[in-house]
This record gives C-alpha cells, sequence and structure tokens, in this order.
C-alpha cells in the first residue's frame, strides 16, 4: 500500500430501502435484515484494523459504524458532512410516486445531470462536502493508516467522483452501492487518490502483474 487508505462503507438495510423509498436525509434505523449485514460486514472490516471510525450522524449509518467499533474497541465519530443527499419534496416518496410528480427532473437526476433533486442538493454539492470531510478525517491517519467511513450510497459515490477527479457527467459509470457494502480507495505517492475496490464485500489484495 502506497498511503493512507480510506473505505467507504454504505449502512445496512432499512425498511424504507427494502421497500424502495427515497430516505435521502430521513433518519431511519436499520431493521432486522440491516443490523445482521452491519455485524456480518463489521467482521470482514475488522481485519484492516481500522486506525480511526467516522460516520454519517443519521441512525442507520452510525449503527452500522458502531457494529465495527465495538470489534475493533474504537469510538465512532460523526460528522454531519457524511449525511446523504438532502432531496427535498422526494423525501419519503418511492420510486413511481417520484416519477408520477417529476418524471422529466427524476430521469435527468438518475441518467447523471447535476439537478437538484427534490429542491434539495445537487451532485456536486453533496460530493464537495463529502470529499471535504473524508480528506479532513484522512489527514490525522498514520502513515499507511485506515479511514473507515459509514456513511450513504449516494453520498459514496459522489465523494469518490470527487476523490478520483471524475468529471461529474462521469459519476454515473460508478455502480451504486448495495447495502453494507464498500469500496476502498488508496492514496497514491503524488497525493493522488486510486479506487482499489468497488461495491464489495470482499477486501482488496494486492495486484501482482495487472499489466499482464
Amino acid at each position: 500500500m502506497s498511503g493512507r487508505r480510506v473505505v467507504l462503507w454504505r449502512h445496512g438495510r432499512t425498511a424504507w430501502n427494502a421497500t424502495n423509498r427515497f430516505q435521502g436525509q430521513t433518519d431511519v434505523p436499520l431493521d432486522e435484515v440491516g443490523v445482521l449485514q452491519a455485524e456480518r460486514a463489521a467482521r470482514d472490516l475488522a481485519t484492516l484494523n481500522p486506525d480511526l471510525i467516522v460516520s454519517s450522524d443519521l441512525d442507520r449509518a452510525r449503527s452500522t459504524a458502531q457494529a465495527l467499533a465495538q470489534i475493533v474497541e474504537l469510538p465512532v465519530h460523526t460528522d454531519q458532512a457524511l449525511r446523504e443527499t438532502y432531496a427535498g419534496d422526494w423525501q419519503g416518496l418511492t420510486r413511481q410516486e417520484i416519477l408520477d410528480r417529476d418524471g422529466d427532473d427524476f430521469y435527468r437526476w438518475i441518467n447523471g445531470e447535476d439537478v437538484k433533486p427534490g429542491g434539495g442538493e445537487s451532485r456536486g454539492e453533496v460530493a464537495n462536502r463529502v470529499a471535504l470531510a473524508v480528506l479532513s478525517h484522512a489527514a490525522g491517519l498514520p502513515e499507511s493508516g485506515t479511514l473507515v467511513v459509514a456513511t450513504h450510497g449516494g453520498a459514496a459515490r459522489a465523494g469518490i467522483g470527487e476523490l478520483l477527479g471524475l468529471p461529474i457527467e462521469h459519476w454515473a459509470s460508478l455502480g451504486g452501492l448495495v447495502n453494507c457494502a464498500w469500496s476502498v480507495l488508496e492514496e497514491q505517492r503524488d497525493g493522488r487518490w486510486r479506487l482499489v475496490e468497488h461495491n464489495a464485500r470482499s477486501l482488496p489484495e494486492e495486484v501482482v502483474g495487472d499489466e499482464g
């Protein structure tokens, strides 16, 4: 590993996830499946020996982070900047309900345009706050240290796109994170970040001979 490592970890399932209801910043807790997902994922992530655990202050992310914290005996630090996208009038609605009332805007949003869902936050705004928060917390890591960030699917993808320096119109090419999956970024010698795992439930291994 060349430098510091950041693990962006999506929270476990909620009842709203299960019914395809837009959560945004609504504070919905994990359901029974989500609790089990967090406990299972935490056992794997504990083998990375994280130095710092930071979470969105929303309950579903904080509870997910706590499953790991109990194993590695670290505190969970919360940061409001790691919250999911604020989606205004769309929060609490199902996908079909959003299509019925704002179909054109919804399709523009899912196709990667930098619109404000439900009059809330644009992807660019979310990416800026998430990336700044991640970099701020990562700055306190020891050399080759590992930061685990418990956050949300949309926030994670926007943050990854920003940290990788990808144009916003290309962020849609990053697949979404399923519940309790994670993505891993490693810092390179030039200070840039490289994505080494995405939407994973496995741990990164050293790549040998990736040109062959």
